[in-house]
């Protein structure tokens, strides 16, 4: 599988797929672009984060903000309060246990469902 290949698909923002499945996690890919991710975090999971081309700010409450470009990856430990964004186009493979909520608790126009996020 080429992650670039299946980033074809991705039509919309902020708008994860899921491409695999490994044991209890996903494997997503999606494209950012914007401020649309409202600030949330995962009560008991972490998640991962890989940024295959593009630049994403990374916001970690509390924290200094991180600038990852293509080839960084960032794991958000769980219970962290984050939002990601980017001014250009950026592709994103993510890696989440399949119980996690796209947004945590925070409803948004942009949370998907599992089944919104399945191919």
């Amino acid at each position: 599988m080429n992650l670039k290949d299946q980033l074809e698909d991705v039509k919309d923002y902020f708008s994860p797929k899921i491409i695999a499945e490994v044991n209890d996690q996903y494997v997503k890919v999606a494209k950012i672009k914007g401020q649309e991710v409202p600030w949330h975090n995962h009560e008991n999971e972490d998640e991962l984060f890989y940024i295959i081309e593009g630049e994403l700010l990374m916001e970690i409450e509390n924290k200094a903000n991180l600038t990852m470009k293509s080839g960084d990856m960032f794991v958000v430990p769980k219970g962290i309060n984050h939002r990601v964004s980017s001014i250009e186009e950026c592709s994103i493979m993510l890696i989440e246990t399949k119980t996690t909520k796209h947004t945590g608790e925070v409803k948004s126009a942009i949370t998907k469902s599992i089944e919104q996020q399945s191919y």
